[in-house]
């Protein structure tokens, strides 16, 4: 019971940081943003896929990146009793010389990066796990900004991923490209949400 609670409280910080933090940003340049990056304008729920698989020739320039592919699924949720909309994330991950699933997920909210007042989200992973930032690029792509970020794999805490993540990376940046739902299906946590997105 003190762990619902400690949860509980925890998540409300968060809502009310993210809903904070949207008060300073403009409204038509996120309402833009939503637009490119869910593809139109948001329902009660609607999601966005990124996708990148490294192919042999990337990997071979860049020796020292461990990641060989990852895909982001963006949520966006109306919450029409807080008069606001919810943003989430997921991440996975594959690796090149790991086999299993990993990844991360977190609470995000829009800010406003640079002086030219470009918008992007940024966004937390759970209990201090670091974070991510992410901005379009273009209509059909994505660019995920991340430091170090605590990884998951099968519900376990992975540390050795969460340091393989960054190693060789440009920048510690990288291009995702909008792919079909169905695509990030193993991201969806809800059983029956993911029912609905395999029939889309």
């Amino acid at each position: 019971m003190k762990y619902v609670w400690i949860v509980g409280a925890i998540a409300s910080v968060v809502a009310a940081n993210a809903s904070h933090a949207q008060e300073g940003v403009d409204k038509a340049k996120a309402t833009a943003f939503n637009a490119r990056m869910f593809g139109g304008p948001l329902s009660q729920k609607t999601y966005a896929c990124f996708v990148r698989r490294y192919d042999a020739s990337h990997l071979a320039q860049h020796p020292k990146q461990r990641v060989s592919a990852m895909k982001l699924l963006a949520t966006a949720e109306d919450a029409p009793e807080d008069k606001t909309v919810n943003y989430s994330f997921r991440l996975g991950f594959k690796y090149r010389h790991r086999a299993g699933n990993f990844d991360s997920s977190g609470y995000c909210s829009h800010i406003v990066e640079n002086t030219g007042g470009e918008i992007r989200l940024g966004c937390s992973v759970d209990c201090e796990g670091g974070g991510i930032q992410v901005a379009m690029k273009d209509d059909k792509s994505a660019l995920i900004q991340l430091k170090r970020i605590r990884i998951w794999e099968r519900n376990k805490a992975d540390e050795d991923a969460s340091n393989d993540l960054v190693a060789g990376a440009d920048d510690k940046i990288f291009r995702v490209d909008r792919a079909d739902l169905r695509e990030c299906a193993e991201l969806v946590t809800d059983r029956r949400e993911l029912a609905a997105l395999r029939r889309k």
